[in-house]
C-alpha cells in the first residue's frame, strides 16, 4: 500500500469486524445438522429415503426411486442495502440484478450435487406495504427474477410477499429463494464419492463480489471519501461494481452433462472464500498452480481493507465463483464448455494425496482443515 494513498488506513478490516463471525455462526449449523439427521427416517413412511451423504452439502438429496430430488433455500443477505443506497444516490433501481443475485444463491448451491433446477419459489419480506408500492423498484425485481429463471430454464412456481413491520426495517426488504431440482439419471449425483488424487480443479470466473462479503464491503465505505461513488476503475464506481449480478452457473453444469462430463464434486465459492475448496470431508491436498484474474472491485476491497492474501482468499471469491473437480483428461474440455456458455474458466490445479489442506502456490499461502464440512 502506498502510504500517500488518501484512502489508506493503518488497520486491517476483517469480516469479523464487519459483524460476521463464522466461529459463532458455524456451531449452530453443526447443531442443526445433528438435530435434523434423525428426521430423515420420516421419508420411509412415504416410500422414499434420504441420501445421507448429502447432509451438510450445499443441497439435500432424496431418493424417490427412478431419480433423485434435491432442494435448497438461500437468502440474499445484505446486498439489497447497497442497492438501496445507490438508488438514493443515483435514482436508478438495481433490483433487476438483485433478483438474479438471490436466485443465484439458491441455484448455484443446488447444482453442486448434480441437480438440474426445476422450480424456484420467491420469499420477499418487506418492512411494510409501502415497499411494494414503489413501482419502479417492484417491477425491476419482477423483471430480473423472471430473466434469471429464463437463463436457468427453471419455472417460477410462486412465493410469499409478507409485510413485516417491526421485524424487517422500514423501507427495507429481505429476499430469499428456494429451489427444487432433479438428478436424472442418478449417475449425475455428485457428492464426492469418486473424488480423489489425480482429479483436476477447474475454477469458473466470478463477476465480482457476488452476494458474499457484503457486510465487509459496506463497512469499508466508512473509509472512502466519496462513499459508494468512489472510483474503482475508470468509469466504474464502487457501488456499481459491488452490484454486478452474481453469475448463474447452471448453464455450465447442464452443458457439461450434455457433453458427457460428470464432475466428481463441486463447490460454490461463497462464504469462507477459497476455503470452500476444502468442503469435502475426505483428506486430500488441493494444490492450486494458477489463479484467475481478480476483478477490480475485489482488488479494491483487499487493498483498502488492508487484507493480506490469506485474509482476502479466506473471505472473498477473488475471481473464482465456482469450482469443478473433474477427471484430469476432462479438464480442458470442461474449460471449453464453460467458455461456450460465456463464462471464463481455467484449469487451476489438481488433487493430491492428503493431508487435508489447500495450497495456493502462486500466492505462497496454505489453509489447513478448518472443519468446513458439516457431514
Amino acid at each position: 500500500m502506498n502510504p500517500a494513498d488518501p484512502l489508506a488506513e493503518s488497520t486491517t478490516l476483517s469480516y469479523e469486524q464487519a459483524g460476521v463471525d463464522y466461529d459463532v455462526i458455524d456451531p449452530l449449523k453443526v447443531a442443526a445438522q445433528r438435530a435434523a439427521a434423525s428426521t430423515g427416517a420420516h421419508l420411509a413412511a412415504h416410500g422414499f429415503s434420504e441420501v445421507a451423504a448429502s447432509r451438510g452439502e450445499s443441497a439435500y438429496v432424496v431418493d424417490v426411486g427412478p431419480f433423485y430430488l434435491a432442494s435448497i433455500v438461500e437468502c440474499l443477505g445484505s446486498k439489497a442495502l447497497v442497492a438501496d443506497e445507490m438508488h438514493r444516490l443515483t435514482g436508478k433501481s438495481y433490483y433487476d440484478g438483485i433478483a438474479q443475485d438471490t436466485i443465484a444463491m439458491a441455484i448455484n448451491d443446488l447444482i453442486t450435487v448434480g441437480a438440474t433446477p426445476l422450480v424456484v419459489q420467491a420469499y420477499w419480506a418487506a418492512g411494510g406495504s409501502a415497499w411494494f408500492g414503489d413501482a419502479q423498484r417492484a417491477q425491476s425485481l419482477v423483471a430480473g427474477w423472471k430473466r434469471a429463471c429464463d437463463i436457468c430454464r427453471v419455472a417460477w412456481g410462486g412465493g410469499e410477499t409478507p409485510a413485516l413491520a417491526g421485524i424487517v426495517a422500514d423501507g427495507r426488504i429481505d429476499l430469499a429463494a428456494s429451489c427444487t431440482g432433479i438428478i436424472n439419471p442418478k449417475s449425475r449425483l455428485s457428492l464426492g464419492d469418486e473424488l480423489g488424487p489425480g482429479d483436476a480443479i477447474v475454477l469458473l470466473a466470478s463477476s465480482g463480489i457476488h452476494a458474499n462479503g457484503l457486510s465487509l464491503a459496506r463497512k469499508l465505505v466508512e473509509r472512502l471519501p466519496q462513499g459508494y461513488l468512489t472510483p474503482v476503475a475508470p468509469g466504474l464506481g464502487y457501488g456499481d461494481a459491488l452490484l454486478a449480478p452474481t453469475v448463474l452457473y447452471s448453464p455450465v453444469t447442464e452443458a457439461l452433462h450434455a457433453a458427457g462430463i460428470t464432475p466428481h464434486y463441486c463447490a460454490n465459492i461463497t462464504g469462507h472464500g477459497w476455503r470452500k475448496l476444502l468442503r469435502h470431508p475426505a483428506a486430500h491436498t488441493y494444490r492450486i498452480e494458477r489463479v484467475p484474474a481478480v476483478t477490480p472491485v475485489l482488488q479494491f476491497i483487499q487493498r483498502h481493507a488492508r487484507q493480506d492474501a490469506r485474509e482476502a482468499y479466506s473471505t472473498l471469491n477473488m475471481g473464482a465463483g465456482f469450482a469443478l473437480f473433474v477427471k484430469a483428461e476432462q479438464a480442458q474440455r470442461t474449460v471449453d464448455v464453460a467458455h461456450a456458455q460465456g463464462i471464463g474458466a481455467l484449469v487451476a490445479g489438481r488433487i493430491e494425496a492428503g493431508p487435508k489442506r489447500l495450497v495456493i502456490e502462486p500466492l505462497a499461502i496454505e489453509f489447513g482443515d478448518d472443519s468446513l464440512s458439516l457431514r
